[in-house]
């Protein structure tokens, strides 16, 4: 089956628990409550668990509300899994798309936003997230340092859609200087991948960067980052882009506003008095003990991405924890404990998918270069089997389809390009026809021969299936079309390519010896699954009845995006939303 980028790609299943398995996930738990008695932190309005985007803009919110609160978090770095991403947000009908020139409108967006859910995900919700999305994007920008760009021509995932935009509807951070947070920015979480040491590099960029060798823009864009670098150093700035600036900003704003986070505080259950939720158990310091919350918690602690056993409980094998690029503290911890006061669950069995390269030391979320002309994708029976090119979370979905022509399933599968390919575009942090680290072979992540017959029997598929695929890829290729898969059919199957390449600027042959292998896994930005809320963020049991005081956002609640992945960062948009529809509703604004 192919992923066009026509039309999202959906499991065929759907998972919605409460309780199921709960007894087997809190096994060996202590009853919180009761080993707290006597031990109180504090008393506070409201109480956020996370420290991302999701759990920070629901803090700056509440201050802002005039309300007490009070963030605790269970690393010792404030950001979690947006402080390492690129910080792409998904906001339509914000003020800066609008002001950039967008042919947004409420109409387009609920028509896009209905026709990439589906009915799976209730119209509230939907209408909650593209009504306060752009509200709450003002907030922050009125109630913290942070400014935000247009990522202009990062297309959304679906244009083709009703209501699709090619142009897309996508923002980023801009520019911030890390001096404004004093101190505590030491204890910012670090970025997934740093920018190169001099340069100020905005995520929009490194689709040019990436072809800085073969472009005139690629070469300007560089050029760019690094005067930008120049610049900040002059002024003894400390630059921070993508999701360091994000965070930072968003901590900036809680200092303001007095609001102060606990590092190192590990949630440890709920507290519930008469089907209410009425504080946390935490432990601070070593001690187990209780922080109260008057008028209620906003559970914002990220996905399960690093629990191995809920992984296997609900989701596809092979799934790895080390496949997964979200924060390592991402165990799960805030859905467990939801779920213990009565939360129903959703969307566990899904995640925010790519196609990832095992790389030694933490896996590599490939984005451009699977997409790049010269390069195709092939399974074990040696086959193309999805559009390379297609939304990451789509490809994996169809890595997890069992193959009709061949035994098993597509993972894992295999990145083939040439050497044509990388003496002209960046490869992850290595510039074109540079060596790769020899850690890379040694770890069986990347596979390196002078023939299509040889780097077959490296990568253990057929030969002739092989040589019959790339030859049928070729002709293809050299045509600029691909009638198997529809590589390049849709608009945003162009952003992260070559447009020096035609006639189709994703399409190109696998020709120059030697060739290399990149071993590809379904990795994650972290999951999608966890507390079902209303359209107001508010947890709900299984019957849909609403738990007085239990608040859920971002990666801890189950996705409005459902199974599929409207545009980029449609993590973050939603959870900086739900966040702040949360703290609003308690303050009762």
């Amino acid at each position: 089956m192919s992923a066009r980028a026509s039309r999202p790609v959906l499991p065929s299943r759907r998972t919605v628990l409460a309780g199921a398995g709960a007894g087997a996930l809190a096994a060996g738990l202590p009853a919180a409550a009761r080993a707290a008695e006597g031990a109180v932190l504090g008393e506070y309005d409201v109480v956020v668990v996370g420290s991302g985007a999701a759990g920070m803009t629901a803090a700056l919110t509440a201050a802002v509300r005039g309300l007490s609160v009070v963030v605790v978090e269970k690393a010792a770095t404030f950001g979690g899994s947006a402080a390492r991403s690129g910080a792409g947000i998904w906001l339509p009908n914000n003020s800066v798309i609008l002001a950039a020139g967008v042919p947004d409108t409420p109409q387009k967006a609920a028509q896009y936003l209905a026709a990439v859910v589906g009915p799976e995900v209730p119209a509230a919700r939907r209408e909650a997230f593209l009504t306060h999305g752009p509200r709450m994007l003002d907030f922050v920008m009125a109630h913290s340092p942070l400014r935000f760009r247009y990522m202009a021509g990062y297309s959304d995932y679906y244009p083709d859609l009703p209501g699709g935009l090619p142009g897309g509807r996508s923002i980023e951070p801009d520019q911030l200087d890390g001096n404004v947070l004093g101190p505590e920015l030491a204890r910012l979480n670090p970025a997934y991948m740093p920018v190169p040491a001099g340069m100020v590099v905005f995520s929009q960029d490194y689709k040019w960067l990436t072809l800085a060798a073969v472009s005139a823009k690629g070469l300007a864009v560089s050029t760019a980052c690094l005067a930008r670098g120049t610049e900040a150093a002059l002024c003894g700035e400390k630059p921070l882009t993508m999701g360091q600036a994000l965070a930072a900003g968003l901590r900036a704003g809680l200092q303001r506003a007095g609001v102060p986070v606990w590092l190192e505080t590990p949630l440890v259950d709920l507290v519930q008095e008469g089907g209410a939720v009425t504080g946390v158990v935490v432990e601070r310091g070593g001690v187990r003990a209780t922080v109260r919350a008057r008028k209620g918690v906003v559970v914002g602690s990220g996905g399960f991405e690093h629990h191995a056993g809920m992984r296997a409980q609900y989701q596809q094998q092979p799934v790895g924890t080390q496949w997964s690029v979200g924060a390592k503290e991402n165990t799960g911890d805030g859905i467990r404990a939801g779920q213990r006061a009565g939360a129903a669950l959703a969307l566990m069995e899904d995640a925010w998918w790519g196609p990832s390269i095992p790389l030694p030391g933490e896996p590599y979320f490939c984005l451009a270069e699977r997409t790049l002309p010269g390069g195709l994708v092939v399974n074990a029976a040696g086959a193309r089997f999805v559009n390379e090119a297609a939304p990451y979370s789509d490809v994996v979905h169809v890595m997890y389809e069992k193959d009709r022509g061949a035994p098993g399933s597509h993972i894992p599968a295999w990145l083939i390009v040439d050497q044509n390919y990388r003496s002209k575009y960046l490869f992850k942090d290595v510039l074109p026809a540079l060596a790769f680290p020899d850690a890379w072979y040694a770890s069986g992540a990347v596979k390196k021969a002078w023939s299509w017959d040889a780097l077959a029997g490296q990568i253990g598929v057929p030969a002739g299936a092989l040589r019959a695929t790339l030859g049928r890829f070729n002709a293809q290729a050299w045509n600029g079309s691909d009638p198997d898969f529809h590589r390049g059919d849709s608009a945003y199957d162009h952003y992260y390519t070559d447009p020096g390449v035609t006639p189709n600027s994703c399409l190109a042959p696998v020709w120059a010896p030697p060739f290399y292998a990149f071993r590809i896994v379904p990795g994650d930005l972290g999951t999608k699954g966890g507390i079902v809320t209303d359209e107001r963020a508010r947890a709900l049991r299984e019957d849909g009845s609403v738990i007085p005081g239990l608040y859920a956002a971002g990666n801890a609640s189950a996705a409005v995006m459902g199974h599929s992945y409207a545009g980029a960062g449609s993590t973050i948009g939603p959870a900086m939303t739900f966040g702040h529809i949360a703290a609003n509703d308690i303050a009762g604004a």
